[in-house]
């Protein structure tokens, strides 16, 4: 990969019931035979020898217990299982299966590299290996960047380029941005913008600009734009006393992902009138500005990897237009909780809101309009 250093599913087997082994049975004959000794069971023990003349006696062979494995049942069910859960209309299925591959962890892998081959599969297989992340899960998403499949899987792969911050992953992404004239799916360099959102170098704000002007489609210039304009936002608050107070947790590190959004807008400042001027010392006076919608952000829910680590947070950031759902994978480092990758979910209208042309791609960059 350039020199950079970057660090199916589980078929669930639920055993059969085994059939109770034969020297159970056997304990349970000698159980029997011992009433024979007990005062007042002479008569029954009598009648129990007589029958014995009668009836051959079983052999006391002990059982073979079968040591083969128990096979899943014939046919290709296990990626017809996930792909009906993955299909289903309820997006909370296919949450919960994410979380469920993430809290499994680095262990499931392998398992998670296989079903990659099975188109039902790739997507989320994929999806899982970059919430996972880590040295072990990229270089497996990396070979997706040369699937000829039409998947369009190597957005997991730059997605996970987020939590790489080193300069041949910053190169890669901006490759990625500067040439999205020439690529067919947009969802791929909205992957790479993301995954560059979730920083605070102001280092790359010039590059930003720079692949903003060269641009052609109009789209990825206006979500370069939001990008520049957020991230320039959130390294003001990250330079501000109340940014240096605030905390190492996991809503701490979410909200400040978001701060732009939830932050009043600073007001602005106009130039005194030339009446103004005449009365004695000149002033500047804050201009009128619209308040800013109401926004809440709230993490619903968090899943922790095997050593608690990593984290997997849902979250809900919702404005009196629409809710838009983030998966939002952080990292412990240093004690602190600190971001690693953002995934943008889907986004619900609310009824009678009116639709202002921009929709989720804003709430993608949090930047209101």
């Amino acid at each position: 990969m350039n020199g950079v250093k970057l660090t199916r599913p589980v078929v669930l087997r639920i055993p059969m019931l085994g059939r109770l082994p034969v020297r159970s049975y056997m304990v349970a004959l000698g159980l029997s035979a011992g009433l024979c000794l007990l005062p007042g069971a002479s008569s029954l023990s009598s009648q129990q020898a007589a029958k014995s003349q009668k009836e051959p006696v079983p052999s006391s062979a002990p059982a073979v217990e079968s040591t083969e494995p128990e096979q899943p049942p014939p046919g290709d069910w296990g990626p017809e299982l996930l792909d009906a859960i993955l299909s289903s209309p309820n997006e909370d299925a296919q949450f919960a299966l994410l979380r469920a591959t993430f809290a499994a962890g680095p262990a499931i892998i392998p398992q998670l590299a296989a079903a990659l081959k099975d188109d039902r599969t790739a997507e989320f297989a994929a999806q899982s290996l970059a919430y996972i992340g880590g040295d072990q899960a990229l270089p497996i998403l990396w070979k997706l960047l040369s699937d000829p499949r039409d998947l369009n899987l190597r957005r997991f792969a730059y997605g996970a380029l987020a939590e790489f911050d080193s300069p041949q992953a910053t190169d890669v992404l901006f490759d990625v941005i500067n040439k999205s004239d020439n690529e067919p799916d947009r969802t791929v360099t909205e992957a790479a913008v993301i995954a560059l959102t979730v920083r605070t170098d102001p280092t790359l704000f010039p590059r930003l600009l720079a692949a903003e002007k060269k641009l052609q489609d109009v789209v990825i210039r206006d979500d370069l734009e939001n990008a520049r304009e957020v991230m320039e936002e959130r390294a003001k608050y990250l330079a501000s006393p109340e940014g240096k107070k605030a905390g190492g947790s996991i809503e701490s590190a979410v909200r400040t992902y978001f701060i732009p959004a939830l932050e009043p807008p600073a007001p602005e400042t106009r130039a005194a009138s030339p009446a103004t001027k005449g009365m004695g010392k000149a002033f500047a006076a804050p201009s009128a500005k619209p308040p800013r919608p109401s926004i809440s952000v709230d993490v619903s829910s968090v899943t922790f990897s095997p050593d608690k680590n990593r984290a997997l947070a849902r979250v809900v950031f919702e404005d009196p237009t629409a809710m838009a759902y983030y998966d939002f994978v952080l990292q412990k480092r240093s004690g602190n909780w600190t971001l690693a990758s953002v995934w943008l979910g889907p986004e619900v209208e609310k009824p009678g809101s009116r639709d202002t042309g921009h929709g989720i791609r804003d709430s993608v960059l949090v930047a209101p309009h």
